[in-house]
């Protein structure tokens, strides 16, 4: 049994002890459920259900997909420890899995993605699009995204079909990460680890962001960013080198105090 199937186990049970109200739905979602993989297909199903496909078909559907794959369930747990250690206000490991939608979209995405891997892509963007539609989070199950992501608050946030992000990457809402026109082939950007992206940034084209790199918020990037700056501005420009070892998505400090100035300096 997994420390994080643990925790929350422990943590609905102190709830439900305590909030009468809540105690059936953490009976439901939690402390009925055999295991990690039965419990977040069960809450994503029934978030996700419609009367087109009902809940029941929707579980046993995301719950063969985690089954299938231990790294998906692995890239789940990372996920939700991401939040926990970044989100300042989130101090459990239950509150991110009962309600938060930024780890809820990001973890059925990662059915649709397993899904259009193993070449069942018309269900695969069925999916997307029920995630879409209740979570208001449009990831292309084609994507490739990495462990330890937090989507912090996530609603309006786009991902295209070649975009990749790597582990331990930090991402506000209203971020777009896509295409700069009808061409096809590999056409999204690429997010390299420890990369922290404001609320509201659009990065567009097949334009890497370097690993340690912060992008501000609102900014427009249409051009590759160095290793370990801070960019911003429309179109954004490099404001500066990042100042210490830990990764900007680590420490969640989108002030400019952490920078020092950058030798090159100019736009990019």
């Amino acid at each position: 049994m997994s420390e994080i199937w643990n925790k929350l186990r422990e943590e609905a049970e102190c709830i439900a002890a305590k909030e009468r109200i809540l105690s059936k739905i953490l009976t439901e979602y939690v402390l009925e459920r055999n295991c990690f993989a039965d419990a977040i297909s069960w809450r994503l199903s029934k978030r996700l259900a419609n009367g087109s496909v009902p809940a029941n078909d929707l579980k046993e559907l995301l719950f063969s997909s985690f089954a299938n794959s231990p790294m998906i369930l692995q890239g789940i747990e990372a996920d939700l420890h991401a939040v926990k250690e970044r989100d300042p206000a989130c101090h459990d490991f239950i509150s991110p899995f009962l309600y938060f939608k930024g780890f809820q979209a990001l973890s059925a995405y990662r059915a649709s993605n397993y899904l259009w891997n193993e070449g069942r892509k018309d269900i695969a963007l069925y999916l997307q699009s029920l995630i879409s539609i209740v979570y208001s989070v449009d990831i292309h199950p084609a994507a490739t995204i990495g462990r330890g992501i937090l989507l912090d608050h996530a609603t309006g946030f786009v991902a295209g079909e070649t975009t990749v992000i790597d582990d331990d990457v930090s991402i506000l809402h209203e971020v777009t990460l896509g295409g700069t026109g009808k061409d096809g082939g590999d056409r999204h950007p690429k997010i390299r680890s420890g990369v922290l992206i404001g609320a509201g940034a659009k990065i567009l084209g097949n334009v890497e962001i370097g690993e340690g790199a912060r992008v501000g918020a609102s900014s427009v990037v249409l051009s590759d960013v160095p290793p370990n700056v801070s960019v911003a501005g429309v179109p954004s420009r490099v404001l500066g080198e990042i100042k210490g070892q830990n990764s900007p998505s680590l420490e969640m400090n989108h002030t400019l105090s952490s920078m020092k100035e950058y030798e090159s300096g100019g736009g990019i």
